[in-house]
């Protein structure tokens, strides 16, 4: 799937990549997952290199589970990503890397958490 051409819309933002095994039918409301999540707590969104992002998300109660049951649903249906949590005294970091041949989904990704943050 292609991220929306409309930036500051987040409700049609898909980042999915074809090869993603979740059923096509599913992947808006994941894609809505990851916006409710950026909307509750995202605090600030750094591209490390093409194929690294860091998202720091506010720590409040249940985040740390919410965000590592939603990876962890993530990586089994997209295998290629490669997430790391890490829970800090006042944050919570989220790392999420790619191989080069999936760039375009982390983009995508990536667009998204910044438009929920400028939506705010």
């Amino acid at each position: 799937m292609a991220v929306s051409d409309h930036p500051d819309s987040t409700a049609t933002v898909t980042w999915a990549p074809e090869a993603c095994r979740l059923p096509t039918a599913e992947r808006p409301l994941r894609v809505e997952e990851f916006g409710a999540l950026f909307a509750d707590a995202l605090r600030r969104v750094d591209r490390e290199t093409d194929t690294r992002l860091r998202l720091t998300l506010r720590r409040r109660p249940g985040t740390t589970g919410r965000v590592e049951d939603l990876v962890s649903r993530e990586t089994e249906c997209c295998s290629f990503f490669e997430f790391r949590v890490r829970s800090l005294e006042d944050a919570i970091v989220l790392d999420v890397a790619v191989p080069r041949g999936q760039v375009e989904v982390l983009d995508g990704l990536e667009r998204q958490a910044r438009a929920t943050m400028h939506a705010r």
